[in-house]
C-alpha cells in the first residue's frame, strides 16, 4: 500500500536535484555561449617571407646575406608541404580567432562576417534561440529556488512546480534547435566561407560539448521536476480516495 503522504525529505531531495541540474545547465550554457571554442582546427597557409632578423621554420628566407646559395632559391620554388605552415584556429558563435605566424597572440574577426550571406539569417536565429534558452533557464532556476526556499502551501508549490517544468522543457527544446542550427551554419561556412578562412582540418571543441551537456542537464532537470509533480498529484488522488472510503464507512452505520 502507498504511504499516506509523500515524505517531506524525498520531496525536497527531488526539488534540490532539479534545481542543481538546472543551475549546472545555466552555467554551462552561458560559458559555451560566450566562448569561441565550439570548433577547433588548423588552416594551411603559405609561409611568409622572413622579415629582418626573423629565423625559424615558419618563414621563407629570400635574398638574405648569409643565404645567397642555390638551396635558398630552390626552397622558394618548392611546391610541396615545406612551403606551407599549419595555423591553429578556433571559432564560436560570435568570433573566430587564429594564431599569428612568427608573432605572439591571435587575430580575431567576427564569425557573422565570415558566414555566407544566404546563411546569416539562420545564424541570427541560432543566436536568438541561444539567448532565449539562457533566459528560460534563468527563469526556471528562479522558480525552482522559490519552490525550495519559500514554504508555501502544497497547492502553491504544485503551481510553481508545473510552471518551472514547462519553462525548463521549452528551454531544452530551444537549446537543441539553437545548437543544431549553429552546427549547420558552421558546416556551410566551412564549404562556402571566404578562402582566407576555410579550415584544412577541424573538429568540434570543448564549448560545443559543454553546450550539449547543458542541454542534457536541462532535460534531466525537466524530467525530475515533472516526476515530482506527477508523484505529488498521484499522492493527492490516493489520499482523497482513502478519505472518501473512510467517510463511506463512517456514515454507513447510522443508515
Amino acid at each position: 500500500e502507498m504511504p499516506a503522504s509523500i515524505p517531506e525529505a524525498d520531496s525536497r531531495h527531488r526539488a534540490s536535484a532539479a534545481f542543481s541540474l538546472s543551475f549546472l545547465s545555466l552555467v554551462f550554457s552561458i560559458t559555451a555561449f560566450s566562448s569561441s571554442y565550439w570548433c577547433e582546427g588548423t588552416r594551411k597557409v603559405a609561409k611568409p617571407f622572413c622579415k629582418g632578423d626573423t629565423k625559424g621554420d615558419l618563414c621563407i628566407r629570400f635574398n638574405s646575406p648569409e643565404g645567397n646559395n642555390s638551396q635558398a632559391v630552390q626552397y622558394i620554388w618548392e611546391t610541396g608541404d615545406d612551403k606551407f605552415v599549419e595555423k591553429k584556429f578556433h571559432a564560436g558563435i560570435w568570433y573566430s580567432c587564429e594564431e599569428m605566424i612568427n608573432e605572439d597572440g591571435e587575430k580575431c574577426r567576427s564569425f557573422i562576417s565570415l558566414t555566407p550571406a544566404s546563411d546569416r539569417g539562420v545564424l541570427w536565429l541560432s543566436i536568438v534561440a541561444e539567448l532565449l534558452y539562457v533566459v528560460l533557464l534563468l527563469t526556471g532556476n528562479i522558480l525552482m529556488s522559490v519552490e525550495l526556499c519559500y514554504y508555501s502551501s502544497v497547492i502553491d508549490g504544485l503551481k510553481i512546480n508545473a510552471f518551472s517544468a514547462v519553462v525548463t522543457v521549452l528551454a531544452g527544446l530551444l537549446g537543441m534547435v539553437a545548437h543544431m542550427m549553429y552546427t549547420t551554419v558552421f558546416q556551410m561556412t566551412v564549404n562556402l566561407g571566404p578562402e582566407d578562412w576555410r579550415p584544412h582540418t577541424w573538429d568540434y571543441g570543448w564549448s560545443y560539448g559543454l553546450a550539449w551537456t547543458s542541454f542534457a542537464c536541462c532535460m534531466a532537470a525537466a524530467v525530475t521536476t515533472i516526476n515530482k509533480y506527477t508523484k505529488t498529484i498521484l499522492e493527492f488522488k490516493h489520499k482523497r480516495r482513502k478519505l472518501e472510503r473512510s467517510f463511506r464507512i463512517q456514515y454507513k452505520f447510522p443508515d
